[in-house]
């Protein structure tokens, strides 16, 4: 007889009874130009709706409500990369319990702010989230605080397992259910509902190629991880062992993404759903895009697990993805450096659609001839096809223009 798992269907209805009305209950909500674009039909649960913008409230909330009132003066300490740090902050604080978060040194200014905002004292230790939790377990000790871990407890994940509970009660058509992970917490509690509610869901889980702790660990194979990602909420070394047994279970797949593919689907769900994504909480769309064939046909539950991502880095890979859709290009054209000519080339871009954000001489650096100038023009168009189009008209005109930085590849 198979032993009986950590957390059943019972805990994680027993966390929904008990955050009822503390917590949100986010919208699943049916996307049909995302549907398109997939080959599948998506419906999408936005937890970037709670308040602190992520789905981390929901087993922060459940733990630190049944401390009991000894732990609870003591006050509590977790390490996180941001959002667990805002959920319990914000509870603990709701509570009226001290906190204190350790944070990776390179956690986003935004979700750092949110944090002290939430009252909690925090502390920027090491460059990865082990380090963080070394010294968050070496303060507790030191203090006397209780450890209230971001993935690796029962509570946690029965609370993270509502999001499932809601997204089945919402749309029980869902046969794929698609999770982002990090230490597991949430994958493994929203698999717990999941399936027992319906035991043949398909049930998968989403790393990014530089950190695919717990596909390597389903593998067989040592844990490899390391490297810059703009998912940091799922760049997590060490996978959980209470999630991990979990999802030995019940978990059906693990798919591995690109950061390019993550870019896109940041980029997908502010244009198509007007939503802000972070990098962690665009995985699973991202692994849509990735893996058409694995989706095709099917009723997907995607689960955006947050929006707490940095403004300077949300700008930039805005700007990024109208470069690769070929809104925005820049050209280099060879000219002669006379008057008039200028005038000709600004004229054949706007006669021709574009719309002019940048121009550059360059007359003494490179190839130039003493009477020649190299000019690069940054614009913006509809589409590739657009800039094709302008392309076309200006070598038409006799000027020598080439496409920079892969737009030629593109376009």
């Amino acid at each position: 007889m198979t032993d009986p798992l950590p957390v059943a269907l019972a805990d994680v209805e027993a966390a929904a009874a008990a955050i009822a009305g503390h917590v949100s209950r986010t919208p699943t909500l049916h996307s049909a130009t995302l549907s398109a674009a997939c080959g599948c039909t998506v419906h999408v649960k936005f937890e970037n709706a709670q308040f602190t913008a992520s789905f981390k409230e929901r087993g922060a909330r459940l733990k630190l409500s049944r401390l009991p009132e000894e732990s609870r003066r003591r006050g509590v300490i977790a390490m996180s990369a941001g959002n667990h740090a805002q959920g319990v902050a914000r509870h603990a604080g709701l509570l009226g319990i001290p906190a204190t978060i350790v944070m990776p040194a390179f956690t986003p200014n935004t979700k750092v702010a949110h944090t002290r905002g939430h009252g909690a004292r925090v502390v920027l230790h090491g460059d990865t989230l082990a380090e963080a939790a070394t010294e968050a377990r070496r303060l507790a000790d030191a203090e006397g605080l209780v450890f209230v871990h971001p993935y690796d407890d029962p509570d946690i994940v029965a609370g993270q397992g509502t999001v499932a509970l809601e997204m089945l009660a919402d749309t029980p058509e869902i046969d794929t259910l698609v999770v982002p992970v990090g230490g597991g917490g949430l994958l493994a509690g929203c698999a717990v509902a999941a399936r027992a509610l319906r035991p043949d869901m398909l049930i998968v889980g989403v790393e990014t190629t530089g950190y695919p702790a717990l596909r390597q660990l389903l593998d067989g194979q040592p844990v490899m991880v390391g490297g810059e990602t703009i998912a940091e909420g799922i760049a997590v070394r060490d996978t959980g062992v209470l999630p991990l047994a979990i999802c030995r279970r019940l978990v059906d797949d693990v798919l591995l993404v690109e950061e390019a593919d993550i870019e896109r689907a940041i980029v997908m769900l502010l244009e198509i759903e007007k939503t802000v994504a972070e990098g962690a909480g665009a995985a699973g769309l991202a692994a849509l895009l990735a893996h058409p064939d694995r989706f095709r046909g099917r009723t997907v539950g995607l689960v955006l697990t947050g929006g707490n991502i940095d403004t300077r880095l949300l700008a930039s890979i805005l700007m990024r993805g109208l470069v690769r859709d070929g809104r925005v290009a820049r050209l280099r054209l060879r000219i002669a450096d006379r008057p008039g000519v200028l005038a000709a080339i600004t004229a054949s871009i706007g006669t021709g659609g574009g719309n002019i954000l940048d121009v550059q001489h360059q007359r003494l650096f490179g190839a130039v001839a003493a009477k020649g100038a190299d000019l690069d023009v940054t614009l913006e168009t509809r589409d590739r096809a657009h800039l094709r189009d302008i392309v076309a008209a200006l070598a038409a005109a006799g000027h020598e223009v080439r496409l920079l930085e892969g737009n030629a590849d593109e376009g």
